[in-house]
This record gives structure tokens, C-alpha cells and sequence, in this order.
């Protein structure tokens, strides 16, 4: 009697072992898919970035210090490219890897979700390329050329490109961060009416560490960020009354 409930626990040891394996293998295909994908990517925008310079130096007035200041830029701006391009696909990979393992309520979720984390992030780019980062740049080079000879390398140029765009990619998915605490049932939309004040207080901390050490630049960062939490407060409220109403039915 004992061996034959052994029995029935070993088998459902090694199911979980093989589901286990079975996930770590699949995850694994992910990372090397994703790995090969970027690797292309940043071949092709290596071979032509001369090309990508134009879109990238927007007019700016920069210089390299040396060689190898050359390269690194090269490889720098390469490699951020490469990586933005490359993130519908690893999406798109996560999402073969996930697909199976949701139930269909989830799935369809995710489904929803993917596509408009893409264009968050790409509006989130896009207003830091056209609006943030010109605007915060050109201010701080005018305010050092009243006191200063500004010489502007282009390491640091594209330090400072990246860090008015990647930020702000990021950012715009507040309102997908949103819907999905409120799916998990860990916010409201009264809540977040009710602690607005605080949310502000902690999107202007997020704008000090995150934008240029400017005045034009945190308004530039800031504006967004609170219109995006105000939508987020209407775009929960909607869903729930949507819930509501299919209780009622």
C-alpha cells in the first residue's frame, strides 16, 4: 500500500522536474533568439551609421577627442538603436514564450497590452527626441556660452540624448502599469484620487532624477507624467464601470 502511494507522488515529482526543464529550455530559446535579433540589428546600424548620424547629431556642434572617442561613440550609439529597434521582436518572443502558460482571460490581456506598450514607448521616445531633449539642450548650451567656450564631446553628447529619451519611453507606460495593478485588484480609481497629492510629490522626484538639471526640462518632464497619471485615473474608472455592468447582466 505504501509503495503504490509513492508511486503516484514520484510521477508527479518528475512532471514538475520536466515542466520545470521544459520552461527553463523554452526561456532559454528566448534569450538566444533575443540575443541573435539585437546581434543583427546592431551590425546593420554599425555598417550605416553615418547615416543614423544625421538623425541622431540633429545640427548639434560636437566633437571627439580622439579615436578611440570615435569608436566608442560608434558602438554607443550603435548599440542604444540596435536595442530600441529590437524590442517589438523580444516582446514578440516573450509573448510565444508566455502565451501557453495564461489562461484565456490573461492572454487576452497580454494581447491588448503588447501593442500599446510599444506605442507608449514610442511616443514616450518621440516627445523626448522632438520636445525635451532640443529644448533642455539648447538652454544649458546657452546658458554656459554667456561665461563659458562650450565644447560638447560626443560621448557626452549621447549621454545626454539618451538620458532625455530612454527615460521618457519608460514613463509613458504608466497608464499599462495602472490598468494592470487595477486588474490585480491592488488600486482604484478612488485611491488614486484620494493619495493624487503624494502620486505628484513622487512623479516630481521621478522628474528631478530622471530629467536635466533645468527648469524647462523638469516642466517638459512633468506635464506628461501628470496628464498621464490623470488619464490613468479616467482609463480605471472606465474599466470599472465596465465591470460593473457585466455584474449587473
Amino acid at each position: 500500500m505504501e509503495n503504490k502511494d509513492r508511486k503516484p507522488a514520484e510521477e508527479a515529482i518528475v512532471d514538475s522536474v520536466d515542466t520545470f526543464s521544459g520552461h527553463l529550455e523554452a526561456l532559454r530559446a528566448v534569450l538566444i533568439k533575443s540575443a541573435i535579433t539585437i546581434a543583427v540589428v546592431f551590425i546593420i546600424i554599425f555598417m550605416t551609421v553615418s547615416w543614423w548620424f544625421g538623425f541622431i547629431g540633429k545640427g548639434a556642434d560636437i566633437v571627439v577627442m580622439g579615436p578611440f572617442e570615435v569608436i566608442r561613440f560608434y558602438f554607443r550609439t550603435s548599440g542604444a538603436i540596435s536595442i530600441g529597434l529590437s524590442i517589438p521582436f523580444i516582446l514578440f518572443y516573450l509573448w510565444q514564450f508566455v502565451q501557453p502558460r495564461l489562461i484565456p482571460k490573461d492572454a487576452r490581456i497580454m494581447h491588448t497590452m503588447l501593442p500599446l506598450m510599444i506605442v507608449l514607448f514610442l511616443i514616450g521616445l518621440l516627445f523626448g527626441y522632438f520636445v525635451v531633449h532640443p529644448i533642455s539642450y539648447f538652454a544649458l548650451i546657452s546658458m554656459g556660452e554667456q561665461n563659458f567656450d562650450v565644447l560638447i564631446t560626443a560621448d557626452e553628447y549621447m549621454s545626454f540624448l539618451l538620458v532625455t529619451t530612454i527615460p521618457l519611453g519608460l514613463v509613458f507606460q504608466l497608464p499599462l502599469v495602472v490598468l494592470f495593478l487595477n486588474y490585480l485588484e491592488l488600486l482604484d480609481s478612488e485611491l488614486m484620487r484620494n493619495v493624487r497629492r503624494f502620486a505628484y510629490f513622487g512623479l516630481l522626484v521621478i522628474t528631478a532624477l530622471i530629467a536635466p538639471p533645468d527648469i524647462f526640462s523638469h516642466l517638459l518632464t512633468l506635464t506628461p507624467m501628470i496628464l498621464l497619471y490623470e488619464f490613468s485615473i479616467l482609463l480605471v474608472k472606465r474599466k470599472e464601470k465596465r465591470d460593473r455592468l457585466k455584474e449587473e447582466v
